[in-house]
C-alpha cells in the first residue's frame, strides 16, 4: 500500500461514506424485528410502511450504540442534534423520503489511524461526521422476469452513516481503512459489519489532482463495492478514467457511477446529486435528539482495548512479532482465546502458532469460533507444555489436538487410553529404521549414491511406521546412521 497512487504524475484524492447497520434487535422508529433473510413484507408495520398518521419513536439502544462507535472514533458527540427528512423518491423507500440527520448531526470530528508503512509515519484520517438514519428497503431485480419487486423489511433498520474527509490518496489505503474501520466496530460490538449480508455498505467520492496541488477537483460517487477487493478495483478504474479524461483535454462529470464487478467497469448510474436536491427539513414528528451524560458515560465505559492497541500489547508483553499479533487480534473471541493460553502456559510464542495454526484449521474446518471447539484454553496449554518438554513430538501433539476436539477428553487423558506417548527408545527405533531400509533397496542405493533429499522420504516412512510416535531427533539421527552418512552430510 502507498499513501500516494502508482498512477503517474496524478494522485487521487478519496473520501468514503459508509453505512453500518447496528446490532438492535427492533428498527429505528418502530419495534418491527430486525432480522436478515426473513421472508419478503413480514417485519414491516405502519410506521416503517409510511401510513398516514403513524408516528416514529426513537431505538434507544441505537442511540447507545451509535454513541459508543462515535466515542471509540475519537468524535466529538453532540448532545443535542436533529433529525431531518431526506426527501427523494425510490420504489423502497416507502414515506418518500428517509428520516436521518443533516446540519446538526449526533457526532463530529473524530478520527482513526492508519499503520506506519515502511518506516513513515502513522496516519490519521479525518472522520467529518458520524450520524443515525434509518436504512430503506430492498428492491430486488431477480425474484421476477421483467418486474422489480420491493421488501421492505429492511426498511428503517438502524444505520450509524461514517463520512470521512478526502484524506485518502490511494485506492489501497481507503481498502486499509475500511478494514480498520470494520475491526473497530466489530471489537465495539456494535455491528457484525457483515458485508455479503449488506450491514456494512461504503459509496466513495474520487477525484484526481496533479501531485502537489491542494485543490479538489471535480469527483464523482461510485456506488454499489460489496466487498474490500471490489473497493480497490472500482476505485483504480475510476482514477484511471478520470486521468485518461484529463489527459484528452476533457472534463470530469460530476456524477454517480455504478460499478459492474462482474464487467470491471463503472457506468453512470445519474448525475450526482446536490444537498439541496434532497430538500432537507427537520423532522417534524421528532423532537430534538438530547443525549444523556450518563448514556456519554455508559459508552465511554463500554469502550474494550482497540484492535491496534491489542496488536501493540501483544508485541510488547509477550514478544510476538507484528504479523502473529495482528493475526491474533483479528477478534476479540481470537485474541480472548490466545491471551488465556500465553497466560497458562510458559511459552507465549509456542502459544501463538499453535493458535493460529492448529486450532484455528480445526474451527474453520467445523465453521466454529475458537471457543466453540470444546478444547479450554488452560488445555491448550497443558498440550502445548507437553510438546515443548518433549513429550510429545510436535506431530503426535496436532494428532492429540484433532481428538480433543473431536472427544472433548483432555491431552493426557487421550495420551493414556491411545498410548501415544513419544517413543524415544533406541532399539525400537533401529527396528523401525530396519524395516524401512529393507523395504525400500532402491531408494537406498539413490541415497548413497549422493540424493540425500531422499532423507526426508525415510523419515516419513518411519514415521509412519510408528504411528508418528518417533522422537524425530532420535530417528533422524538413527536413520542417517543406518545409510552409511552421518547426520552433517545428510543436510
Amino acid at each position: 500500500m502507498s499513501a500516494l497512487s502508482t498512477l503517474g504524475d496524478y494522485e487521487t484524492v478519496i473520501g468514503l461514506e459508509i453505512h453500518v447497520q447496528l446490532r438492535t434487535h427492533s428498527k429505528m422508529f418502530c419495534g418491527c424485528r430486525v432480522e436478515y433473510g426473513a421472508p419478503p413484507n413480514t417485519h414491516v408495520c405502519p410506521v416503517c410502511l409510511g401510513l398516514p398518521g403513524a408516528l416514529p419513536v426513537v431505538n434507544e439502544q441505537a442511540i447507545r450504540l451509535a454513541v459508543l462507535a462515535a466515542l471509540a472514533l475519537d468524535c466529538e458527540v453532540h448532545r443535542r442534534s436533529v433529525f431531518a427528512r431526506k426527501n427523494y423518491f425510490y420504489p423502497d423507500l416507502p414515506k418518500g423520503y428517509q428520516i436521518s440527520q443533516y446540519d446538526r448531526p449526533l457526532a463530529t470530528d473524530g478520527w482513526l489511524e492508519l499503520p506506519a508503512e515502511s518506516g513513515g509515519p502513522v496516519r490519521r484520517v479525518h472522520i467529518h461526521r458520524l450520524h443515525v438514519e434509518e436504512d430503506s428497503g430492498k428492491s430486488l431485480h431477480d425474484r421476477f422476469p421483467g418486474q422489480t419487486a420491493v421488501d421492505l423489511n429492511r426498511a428503517g433498520v438502524p444505520l450509524v452513516e461514517v463520512v470521512t474527509a478526502p484524506d485518502l490518496r490511494s485506492p489501497a489505503e481507503a481498502r486499509a481503512f475500511l478494514g480498520r474501520l470494520k475491526r473497530t466496530l466489530e471489537y465495539l460490538e456494535v455491528s457484525d459489519c457483515n458485508m455479503e449480508e449488506g450491514s456494512l455498505r461504503v459509496d466513495a467520492n474520487v477525484s484526481v489532482r496533479p501531485r502537489g496541488s491542494e485543490e479538489l477537483p471535480t469527483k464523482t460517487e461510485v456506488k454499489n463495492m460489496n466487498s474490500f477487493s471490489q473497493l480497490e478495483k472500482a476505485l483504480t478504474y475510476e482514477a484511471a478514467r478520470h486521468i485518461t479524461i484529463l489527459e484528452s483535454g476533457g472534463r470530469v462529470e460530476h456524477q454517480t457511477m455504478l460499478w459492474d464487478p462482474g464487467r470491471g467497469e463503472a457506468r453512470p448510474m445519474r448525475g450526482k446529486e446536490e444537498v439541496h436536491d434532497y430538500r432537507y427539513f427537520a423532522e417534524p414528528d421528532l423532537p430534538s435528539l438530547e443525549v444523556a451524560e450518563e448514556t456519554v458515560a455508559w459508552a465511554a465505559e463500554q469502550i474494550p482495548e482497540l484492535p491496534w492497541e491489542k496488536v501493540r500489547r501483544f508485541q510488547t508483553e509477550y514478544g510476538l512479532p507484528a504479523y502473529d499479533a495482528e493475526v491474533l487480534s483479528a477478534t476479540r473471541v481470537l485474541a480472548a482465546y490466545y491471551e488465556a493460553v500465553a497466560r497458562a502456559c510458559s511459552d507465549p510464542k509456542a502459544a501463538a502458532n499453535w493458535v493460529m495454526v492448529e486450532v484455528q484449521a480445526a474451527a474453520k474446518e467445523r465453521g466454529r469460533a475458537v471457543s466453540e471447539l470444546g478444547v479450554e484454553p488452560e488445555q491448550l496449554a497443558e498440550l502445548i507444555e507437553l510438546v515443548g518438554t518433549g513429550t510429545l513430538s510436535n506431530l503426535l501433539g496436532k494428532r492429540v489436538l484433532r481428538r480433543m476436539v473431536e472427544t472433548g477428553r483432555t491431552a493426557a487423558q487421550i495420551i493414556a487410553e491411545e498410548d501415544l506417548r513419544k517413543v524415544s527408545d533406541r532399539e525400537q527405533i533401529e527396528g523401525w529404521v530396519s524395516e524401512v531400509i529393507a523395504e525400500h533397496p532402491q531408494e537406498v542405493a539413490r541415497y548413497r549414491r549422493g540424493e540425500e533429499k531422499l532423507l526426508a522420504f525415510f523419515i516419513g516412512q518411519a514415521m509412519h511406521k510408528s504411528r508418528g510416535k518417533a522422537d524425530p531427533d532420535r530417528l533422524r539421527e538413527t536413520l542417517a546412521a543406518a545409510l552409511g552418512r552421518s547426520d552433517d552430510q545428510s543436510g
